[in-house]
């Protein structure tokens, strides 16, 4: 890997910070709310919003090592890790979840890690399930990286967790915190696995809060982002909360009130918005409009961290 490699933002060349836009919006407007989009899904065609911000940490971490992480058929972060190798050249390798997907064809999201050079290993939902165990973890490497040249050991290879969400991730999310410091007294963004709302809350000034929608059932985020904060930060940190009303069923579902939100918002805009994600934050903050949570003449901003898979496309 070439030295100048090394830095995402001297080849990259991302947008950041990223862009804010105020957007004049009837659904916020009566209720006498501001409402702000942080552009997040400028930052980088192919690796938009906090796919930059909680990959680039963990790639300068990684100083040219390969880079192994995990994730579903349909994956976004395994897309978004197999394109930064691509882009500034280290090998990949993507743990699949699902062992009967090897033999067959790989779908588009899955071709499109392949050729971006990402090396495909497929093992077993259940012993996916338990990849968080010490012991099933080192199975997995044994097995994954005993026939991987140049890499062998794992100690030769840098982990990132399924969808990216570590300490050093979490550490740079809070730079989207500081690029949000005195534009707004509420920041919203959408969470899939809490780093992005981990570091985001850090990264904000005292008098503002930060609210994450969960995208997906379970119950479990508060904690997860209490523990990604406590790993990066050393504890709890800054003013943030959860509603988990608005997963519209959960991970990848929708509603048909939901494809409407979206679709009425899109057309007042023009502006194309991500279902998995983005859409249900939005018709969270909303909903809360509309339920006087926020009292006239606050602003709030909503981060926008991906955009529709026919443009480009993130997860949290």
């Amino acid at each position: 890997m070439p030295p100048e490699a090394l830095d995402p933002t001297a080849v990259l060349r991302p947008r950041l910070p990223s862009p804010l836009q105020q957007v004049d919006d009837p659904l916020w407007a009566r209720h006498g709310i501001r409402l702000l989009l942080k552009r997040d899904d400028l930052i980088h065609p192919e690796l938009p919003g906090n796919k930059w911000r909680k990959l680039m940490p963990n790639v300068r971490a990684a100083a040219g090592r390969p880079l192994l992480t995990f994730g579903g058929a349909y994956s976004n972060h395994l897309r978004a890790t197999a394109a930064a190798g691509r882009l500034l050249g280290f090998p990949t390798i993507g743990v699949v979840r699902g062992d009967e997907l090897a033999g067959r064809p790989l779908n588009p999201s899955l071709a499109r890690c392949a050729a971006d050079g990402m090396r495909l290993a497929f093992i077993d939902r259940a012993t996916y399930r338990r990849k968080d165990d010490p012991e099933v973890l080192a199975g997995v490497l044994a097995r994954v990286l005993g026939d991987h040249s140049g890499s062998g050991a794992p100690a030769d290879v840098r982990i990132i967790p399924e969808g990216g969400s570590n300490a050093l991730a979490a550490v740079g999310c809070a730079e989207l915190g500081r690029e949000l410091r005195g534009h707004a007294d509420v920041v919203a963004v959408a969470c899939g696995t809490g780093g992005t709302l981990a570091g985001l809350a850090a990264g904000l000034g005292t008098a503002q809060r930060a609210i994450g929608f969960p995208a997906l059932r379970g119950g479990f985020l508060a904690a997860e982002t209490e523990r990604l904060q406590r790993a990066a930060f050393g504890g709890r940190t800054g003013d943030w909360s959860l509603d988990e009303r608005f997963h519209h069923g959960g991970y990848a579902r929708t509603t048909p009130a939901l494809d409407a939100f979206a679709a009425a918002f899109e057309a007042r805009h023009g502006l194309p918005v991500e279902r998995v994600y983005v859409a249900k934050m939005l018709h969270g903050l909303a909903t809360l409009a509309a339920d006087g949570a926020f009292s006239p003449g606050t602003t709030v901003a909503a981060v926008v961290t991906g955009q529709p898979d026919s443009a480009s496309s993130s997860s949290r």
